[in-house]
């Protein structure tokens, strides 16, 4: 009886050591993947990208309210219904236009700070940025543009 029981405690630590074999082996296969340098630069490359495109949207943000400012100035003290047919309607295919730059901008902040949040980036942090990099990546764009 003796017997079997120590058959059966023996037999129990050694499956638990080779299950948490398993678990030790996915760890360090997952840590592999997520740090080798090839995976880190094509992350960073990635928010490059994307902070790229949101500072395009700003820019183009910044187009459209003064085309939008300047049209509007030149009709100072007019009513719309009172200015020429082509700029009213150019006003409101501006502001049309606007408004889906501004919702992209949102859409593409969100993605970019969610995905920034999923892990904690070293290249994020200043000291360890990649050769020739000289400003980290902004951890989150947090001004979502709401008019």
């Amino acid at each position: 009886m003796k017997r079997k029981i120590n058959f059966l405690l023996i037999s129990i630590l050694i499956l638990s050591l080779l299950s948490c074999g398993r678990y030790i082996k996915d760890a360090k296969d997952t840590a592999f993947k997520e740090f080798k340098p090839s995976e880190l630069l094509r992350k960073y490359e990635y928010f490059k990208d994307m902070s790229a495109m949101l500072d395009k949207k700003t820019a183009d943000i910044s187009v459209y309210e003064g085309k939008i400012k300047s049209l509007e100035k030149d009709y100072e003290g007019i009513k719309r219904v009172d200015w020429a047919r082509d700029d009213r309607e150019q006003l409101s295919i501006w502001r049309s236009e606007f408004d889906g730059i501004k919702a992209s901008y949102n859409e593409l902040a969100a993605e970019y700070n969610s995905a920034m949040s999923k892990f904690n980036y070293a290249f994020c942090n200043i000291g360890t940025l990649p050769q020739g990099a000289t400003i980290p990546l902004p951890r989150e764009f947090k001004p979502y543009i709401y008019q």
